[in-house]
């Protein structure tokens, strides 16, 4: 371990002081070990989620089917590697670092090496056939699954990761889509006429022109965005719009565009503000139920609607928070006030989606997202509660329903476990290892247990929409996962420990690269920690 580590076994050695135990703490490290308990049942769940589906994957290649009845025999771009094979390798990030830079990384190897096909872009594989499963090469088909795989799937990991052989994929695959741009339009090329696909591309190339710098990314974005907003593609004059996932992309995604242009290119965003609000107002109008939540679809010209709520509502509520942030406008934060105080009433065992874990999961991250804005208890209450709902459903081995939705139970599940530590994590991470937090007054109560002795890291999280992303403003994202107690590089933290009654100061780098922890069998650690 690098030697600028510091032990949390040594605060009584030179520069230690002596602090106070308030019995007034006692309450944030008890709803702090119950926090652990959850995020550990979380943890649990995903590693077993990452064994059952390995024990389905190829044996030839390695790399997982698309589902495990119908599609058993190809791997593709838009479900197993778009929804299902992200979030094992987070989960192995996180749980088991040899897997992690092992299996999981071969896996992406295989994948690029057996899947790409028009330049970096793939396209779906056949075990049985040991090649590509259609001897010609559906362009249209090719287009959505490199978007499916790119925004569902590689920029959620490049968030948490950073750069890395994930991000380098990504980008691989997006300079391909926008090199065989095929679609004309008054304002350049764009990739596809298919509003989930722009949706997509307006959310990746608004996040990837920051986290790169590069001008192209915007520049093709602001493509999307004149098309949509300045010509006669307004979302509110094409007919049915999809508010749930599949459709709902666009919305977001212009709004992602709208907050870029923001801080980018002033004179768009001038020439974006009064489309960009039409289309979000005439949806607040006629796209929402009694309790706030957007409807699975609306006709925005005529109102007519869909009679029941969709799973992704807080996907659509992500563009009006980041206008909200934008422009100040009280009626999108308010709007989504409304959406979060109606769950805990009146959303309890709904059957989203049929009932599915997907349908459980995108509501959960719906709420967990904008909750990280807008904390309201009544919605922590219903959070707590679908999770186990959702929990409920995965079999015991590990296996959720048996499709390329179960990754999305274990993005929500990490979603929700990171909640619970306030992104703190530990390496190597071991089923009994229980860490738990509680955040009061920018003071940070964390719990730390394990059954047997352990010595490891605790890490911390960092800022990273500015960090990783080089973004200019945490506005909220589909599929992100949300910031909580965050250490920052140039300042410096006072970690105490309550039970010996003494402290030290680490620097924020130091807790972002981990500070190091030996624990008894059985012993329980509770640290305060608050930036000094």
């Amino acid at each position: 371990m690098p030697g600028r580590l510091l032990s949390i076994c040594c605060l009584l050695t030179a520069g230690v002081f002596f602090v106070p135990v308030l019995c007034a703490d006692d309450g944030m490290f008890a709803i702090a070990r119950e926090n652990g308990r959850l995020a550990n049942e979380g943890f649990r769940r995903c590693r077993l989620f990452v064994d059952g589906w390995l024990a389905h994957a190829d044996a030839a290649t390695g790399l997982i089917p698309r589902n495990l009845t119908q599609g058993r025999d190809i791997w593709n771009a838009q479900d197993a590697a778009a929804d299902n094979y992200p979030f094992m390798v987070l989960t192995a990030a996180i749980t088991d670092r040899e897997l992690f830079a092992g299996r999981m990384l071969d896996m992406l190897r295989t994948e690029t090496r057996l899947t790409s096909r028009v330049g970096a872009m793939p396209d779906t594989y056949s075990f049985s056939r040991q090649g590509f499963a259609s001897d010609s090469v559906n362009f249209d088909g090719v287009i959505f699954g490199s978007s499916e795989y790119i925004k569902d799937g590689l920029l959620p990991l490049t968030e948490w990761l950073g750069v890395s052989p994930w991000s380098e994929r990504m980008l691989a695959i997006l300079d391909a889509m926008w090199a065989h741009a095929r679609v004309d339009t008054p304002y350049g090329r764009i990739v596809s006429e298919n509003v989930e696909v722009n949706g997509e591309m307006l959310q990746v190339l608004s996040r990837v022109y920051w986290m790169t710098g590069e001008a192209k990314y915007l520049e093709w974005a602001i493509r999307l965005g004149d098309y949509y907003l300045l010509g006669e593609r307004h979302p509110t004059k094409a007919g049915r719009l999809r508010l749930r996932d599949h459709g709902c992309e666009i919305v977001s995604g212009l709004c992602e565009l709208y907050a870029a242009v923001h801080f980018a290119r002033p004179e768009k965003k001038a020439a974006y503000r009064e489309p960009i609000h039409r289309m979000l107002d005439r949806i607040l109008e006629v796209g929402r139920n009694e309790h706030g939540l957007f409807y699975n679809w609306v006709d925005p010209a005529t109102g007519a609607h869909d009679a029941n709520p969709c799973d992704t509502w807080g996907y659509t509520l992500n563009g009006y928070y980041t206008v909200y942030l934008i422009d100040g406008r009280q009626a999108y934060r308010e709007a989504t006030l409304k959406a979060l105080g109606c769950l805990n009433e009146h959303y309890r065992n709904y059957p989203w989606e049929g009932s599915s874990a997907d349908g459980h999961a995108d509501s959960i991250e719906s709420a967990l997202n904008l909750y990280n804005r807008e904390p309201m208890a009544s919605a922590a209450e219903w959070i707590d509660h679908d999770v186990q709902v959702m929990w409920a459903i995965q079999k015991d081995d590990g296996v959720i329903e048996g499709w390329h939705g179960d990754g999305n139970f274990a993005r929500t599940t990490i979603m929700y476990c990171l909640w619970k530590t306030q992104g703190v994590t530990v390496r190597p991470w071991r089923k009994d290892v229980v860490v738990g937090a509680a955040l009061r007054e920018d003071v940070l109560y964390l719990a730390v247990s394990a059954a047997e002795m352990w010595e490891g890291r605790l890490l911390f999280d960092k800022p990273r929409h500015r960090a990783v992303m080089k973004m200019p403003l945490d506005w909220p994202r589909i599929n992100q996962f949300p910031e909580w107690f965050t250490v920052e590089d140039g300042s410096e933290y006072a970690v105490e420990n309550v039970d010996t009654q003494s402290s030290r100061t680490y620097s924020g780098r130091d807790m972002q690269d981990g500070i190091e922890v030996r624990l008894k069998a059985q012993e329980t650690l509770r640290l305060k920690i608050r930036r000094d």
